[in-house]
């Protein structure tokens, strides 16, 4: 079996319930970026997204994230 195939077999499989190597891989972006220390600038810059005329685009794009959510925690939805 050539290489690249045998490497498109290994990438590709299918690891069933749950992708453990794309969780691996989300985690691992995300613990490089909350090191970064670009964590407070994308904070600001989200902050004024939300004061621009991108709120309703955010807004939309947030509905339809929250219609796609399944068993979530309802601490997360719950308003204070």
């Amino acid at each position: 079996m050539d290489e690249n195939r045998k490497q498109q077999e290994t990438t590709s499989r299918n690891e069933g319930e749950g992708n453990k190597t794309a969780a691996r891989q989300y985690n691992e972006a995300q613990h490089r970026f909350a090191e970064s220390g670009k964590v407070e600038e994308k904070a600001r810059e989200a902050e004024r997204a939300l004061q621009s005329s991108e709120k309703e685009e955010l807004q939309r794009a947030e509905a339809i994230g929250k219609r796609h959510k399944v068993a979530e925690d309802p601490a997360i939805t719950r308003k204070n």
